[in-house]
């Protein structure tokens, strides 16, 4: 029984080994060709000046890659690049002499190729990589740089000196067709600083300097919403003229309703020939804080028996020559004379002796000062109805909104009845003269005169009152 064991035991020694050996006797399994892997990056894509760097993962099967370069994702293909290497820069050379352009957005994309197109990999977007800024001594605009027709353009005025600046359409992208140009003077260049006027509002340009046609920068400037079309016949446009008469001739010669626009900065002389005519005066947009300025040594009046619609004063100075003697309107007409409105609007109103005194038949309907500053007013206030009886001068109703009034001798005086008195949203500061005057509703002997539905002060911050001697 021995032996029958010892037997089984050989032969199954030698089948075990044999069934193990039998499966590695069958043909080698060859798998399905099939596609590249798509490209990817070794390192993020990066950029050195207008240069852009592509460093991609080298596939040992590929025989070359396609780079395609787009600033659209796709929708157009501005550059396709073939190359055998996995680590490309892509500059000028590699463009046949074509420069990417600067502090441009870039999208990059690969392919690989087999040594059958069938075999190749499908396109990997790599990402997007931004160009450096030109090296340029040009300063970034801010929104203090630019209003509705012009640009502020600054720069640093080291090396050659700046002789030019050039105006280009956003879409020019190589800067080649220059839409306007003006030169740039010696002390234009040592200032750092030129003004580039006659652009449209609400536009977006690039705005290029240069040294005798060397580019030394540029930046992209967006204009402003115009404030008011220049272009309306109703406009009469101020904005190039310096005359301080301008504003005297241009009141003399307005149509009713005509907007007069003045140039930020320029001080005109307030006219004096009585109105009989609706007109606004206001600032155009401008550089610096320095508003447009009417400035008088008298005082305007309205014509005699005029009824005159609206007066309206919007971002301008209005400035006297005396606080003892000078108005902004001082009419006293026989004849009755009405003014439905006159308004203050973003204004800065001071040395006067009143803002507006009427008397005999001149009535005021509504007189409006909003957003404004006020101060140093003599004792004839923001208003003065300085005619007692029965059907003289008065004003209706008066709005005060937004504004700040300082030195003031005596804010408001009348004989006559008002409507209604409304202010909101005020500072009053160092508001009278000690014994002054804040509200001074007078009227003849044995009557008194009244704000007949009242006065309303809201949200309005009161200080002391103004001691002259200290002023």
């Amino acid at each position: 029984m021995s032996r029958i064991n010892k037997y089984l035991y050989k032969c199954l020694f030698l089948v075990i080994p044999a069934l193990i050996i039998l499966p590695s006797c069958d043909e080698e399994e060859v798998f399905e060709r099939t596609r590249l892997f798509r490209p990817v990056l070794n390192e993020e894509l990066t950029a050195e000046l207008n240069t852009i760097i592509v460093n991609m993962g080298k596939i040992k099967e590929a025989t070359s890659y396609t780079l395609e370069v787009s600033r659209d994702t796709f929708q157009t293909i501005d550059y396709v690049i073939e190359t055998a290497e996995s680590y490309v820069v892509i500059n000028g050379e590699l463009l046949g002499g074509e420069e990417l352009l600067w502090n441009t957005l870039y999208q990059v994309r690969a392919t690989a190729h087999a040594d059958n197109a069938i075999f190749d990999s499908k396109p990997s977007e790599l990402g997007n990589v931004r160009t450096e800024r030109f090296p340029s001594i040009l300063n970034i605009p801010t929104d203090a740089d630019v209003i509705d027709r012009a640009a502020r353009v600054t720069w640093q005025p080291i090396g050659a000196q700046v002789t030019a600046i050039k105006v280009f359409a956003i879409s020019d992208a190589r800067l080649t067709n220059p839409l306007k140009e003006r030169a740039v003077s010696a002390d234009e260049h040592a200032a750092g600083e030129a003004i580039v006027s006659g652009l449209d509002p609400l536009t977006s340009y690039q705005l290029a300097i240069y040294s005798d046609g060397t580019l030394r920068g540029w930046e992209t400037y967006t204009t402003k919403e115009a404030s008011i079309d220049l272009n309306d016949p109703n406009v009469i446009d101020l904005t190039e003229s310096e005359d301080p008469d301008a504003v005297v001739n241009a009141v003399a010669a307005a149509t009713e309703g005509q907007v007069i626009v003045v140039k930020k900065g320029v001080v005109y002389n307030l006219p004096r020939d009585p109105l009989d005519k609706s007109i606004t005066i206001r600032g155009a947009q401008g550089f610096g804080a320095e508003k447009a300025v009417l400035f008088t040594t008298g005082n305007w009046n309205f014509a005699g028996g005029a009824t005159v619609d609206h007066v309206r004063f919007i971002d301008l100075e209005l400035r006297g020559a005396d606080i003892g003697g000078d108005y902004v309107f001082n009419p006293n007409n026989s004849d009755p004379t009405f003014i439905n409105e006159l308004t203050f609007e973003d204004c800065i109103i001071n040395n006067f002796r009143g803002i507006i005194r009427i008397r005999s038949k001149v009535f005021l309907g509504e007189y409006t000062i909003n957003n404004s500053i006020v101060y140093r007013i003599g004792g004839y206030g923001i208003i003065t109805t300085d005619s007692d009886g029965d059907g003289n001068a008065a004003v209706n109703n008066i709005y005060l909104t937004n504004s700040t009034f300082s030195k003031i001798t005596s804010f408001m005086t009348s004989r006559q009845n008002a409507q209604s008195i409304t202010i909101d949203a005020c500072t009053m500061s160092e508001l009278a003269s000690p014994n002054g005057i804040v509200f001074r509703w007078r009227g003849t002997d044995g009557e008194r005169s009244n704000v007949l539905n009242g006065i309303s002060i809201t949200n309005t911050v009161w200080g002391p009152a103004w001691d002259e001697a200290q002023s």
